[in-house]
């Protein structure tokens, strides 16, 4: 019964904690753990970070390297850095290049629907710039034209980050 009632009172407070946070800013990605005693303030934050991702999703799952900027955005509203104080870049290349590739697009060559798109277009909606490499582009045969709308294509990856670099952005080392 003790156990029981332990359970139980873990549970409460684990709703509870769930009710105090905000709605996240990036729906149905970026899932992250409250640390309710984290050692610094974060209310005067101001963040530029650039992304790196270069590794394709299995076709027609949702790319978990671009969901890392989505649990970047939520974990850090949620604990009080204002959403105009993030300013995040992802530049794609490689076997990700296909990743933001327009639904249709994507589902005539792979027959499934690019689970990404929904997350990429609500990263920039949400103060994000996305690139694609142009010589991994071309290389995978992904036009301008196929691209979700609002991604640009970049001369390279080498070149989105030293352009990003010169912009005050850092590289996330992860």
């Amino acid at each position: 019964m003790k156990m029981l009632l332990t359970g139980f009172s873990l549970l409460l407070t684990s709703l509870t904690c769930l009710a105090d946070e905000p709605a996240p800013v990036i729906k149905d990605y970026g899932y992250f753990y409250n640390v309710p005693a984290y050692v610094s303030d974060l209310s005067q934050a101001q963040f530029k970070i650039a992304f790196d991702v270069g590794d394709g999703a299995e076709k027609g799952a949702q790319n978990n390297h671009i969901n890392s900027l989505a649990r970047f955005i939520n974990m850090h509203v949620a604990h009080g850095v204002k959403p105009e104080n993030i300013q995040l870049a992802l530049v794609v290349h490689g076997g990700a290049s296909v990743d933001v590739l327009e639904n249709s697009f994507y589902k005539a060559r792979f027959d499934k629907d690019n689970k990404t798109q929904s997350l990429i277009k609500q990263l920039l909606a949400n103060n994000t710039q996305v690139y694609v490499c142009g010589q991994s582009a071309t290389h995978m045969k992904v036009a301008p034209e196929q691209l979700i709308p609002g991604v640009k294509m970049a001369l390279s990856a080498m070149t989105a980050h030293a352009q990003l670099q010169q912009q005050g952005y850092t590289l996330n080392p992860f």
